[in-house]
């Protein structure tokens, strides 16, 4: 009774990808997806929701001090970039055939193109 049930559902955002941060405190920010946590819903975009923290000195960082990095955002706050338009656009699913064998891929909700 007392285990939490925990889901993991697919996500349409996915590492590598460019995408633009559509509200937050970065909002109008493009970057790319540097890493993408599945369980918590959220994403680590390259230059955005950067956050200042006190590190204490180790053997990487000798001096210590105050570090700028990158946090999570939620994929809700996020919309991938149109490989086609540059603007950014929702994402659809679609099964597609290569070499006789069923793919499904990504598309652009707005220009149609495959996305990856």
């Amino acid at each position: 009774m007392g285990q939490t049930k925990t889901t993991t559902h697919k996500l349409k955002i996915r590492t590598g990808d460019l995408v633009k941060v559509i509200s937050g405190n970065s909002k109008g920010a493009q970057g790319k997806v540097l890493e993408v946590q599945i369980a918590e819903n959220r994403a680590i975009v390259e230059g955005v929701n950067m956050v200042k923290k006190h590190t204490k000195p180790s053997a990487a960082n000798p001096n210590g001090g105050i570090i700028e990095k990158e946090a999570s955002i939620h994929i809700s706050n996020l919309a991938l970039i149109d490989p086609k338009t540059g603007k950014p656009t929702r994402v659809g699913r679609k099964v597609v055939e290569v070499n006789g064998k069923k793919k499904i891929v990504r598309v652009a909700k707005k220009s149609g193109e495959v996305i990856d």
